[in-house]
């Protein structure tokens, strides 16, 4: 059973489905079983500190992974620990402006792009980004989340 937990620090407190969502995407798209993460919502002090101490680029992001498994799978008790997704809610919410579509629509984006990230996927080179952009989109496709 996979478990996660969504933790507002923001206080958005709009995102009930995203549950469903990443029930889907785990289980029916990645095929993965027996997984915990965190998903934090955060204002952009917060993701722009984190983002200069860990990447040391001092300015606001829309979302930073820490993925527990880049130095290989940490597993307890048959269950795989993934890692931390943190998401800038007021970037999230430029964003959804930017790109005209929901904010639901990018927030679930957002959540899957972490998701991805703790799994290893990366966007470093266009064969990375092209495998992984094509992920997204079939996930949100599928689990009906239009722009």
């Amino acid at each position: 059973m996979n478990k996660f937990q969504i933790t507002d620090e923001y206080g958005y407190q709009e995102y009930s489905y995203l549950n469903d969502l990443l029930n889907y995407a785990l289980k029916k798209v990645l095929k993965i079983n027996n997984a915990i993460f965190d998903i934090i919502f955060v204002d952009e002090e917060y993701i722009k500190n984190l983002n200069n101490e860990y990447r040391h680029i001092n300015k606001v992001t829309d979302v930073i992974s820490f993925a527990f498994e880049d130095n290989g799978k940490i597993v307890y008790n048959d269950t795989r620990l993934l890692g931390e997704i943190y998401i800038c809610i007021p970037r999230m919410k430029e964003q959804a402006l930017e790109y005209q579509h929901s904010e639901k629509r990018e927030l679930a984006f957002l959540c899957i792009h972490g998701l991805l990230h703790l799994l290893g996927y990366d966007h470093m080179t266009k064969d990375e980004e092209t495998e992984m952009f094509a992920l997204q989109e079939l996930i949100l496709d599928g689990a009906n989340i239009q722009r």
